[in-house]
């Protein structure tokens, strides 16, 4: 599946071009900072499986105002090293790789 082109970024991690995308609104679970924040990775030229990332934070947009820390690039760029290494091809076609790193997330009650 490949990302909308509208709102995403470019990055480039050890000389390859991905783009990422946060969503913008958050989902209903996310805006009530009962699930974590995600963005979405894939490569810039040939989009193939599309990399899932999964936050310890909230969405930075959660409508009961739950101080979120922004997503930024270097963490971006962490994660696609990290999928790289554990088997994420993003050039070759499939399903989405999900990358989970909510362990610390606590929802709100």
């Amino acid at each position: 599946m490949a990302l909308v082109r509208k709102g995403s970024r470019q990055i480039v991690v050890d000389g390859t071009a991905y783009r990422w995308r946060l969503r913008g609104r958050p989902t209903y679970f996310q805006g009530l900072a009962w699930s974590p924040c995600s963005f979405a990775v894939e490569h810039a030229d040939t989009p193939g499986a599309t990399l899932v990332v999964t936050t310890d934070q909230p969405h930075p947009s959660n409508w009961i105002g739950r101080e979120a820390e922004p997503v930024l690039p270097s963490r971006v760029a962490a994660a696609v090293r990290l999928a790289l290494s554990g088997g994420w091809t993003p050039t070759a076609p499939g399903s989405a790789f999900h990358l989970g790193q909510s362990a610390s997330f606590t929802p709100s009650c």
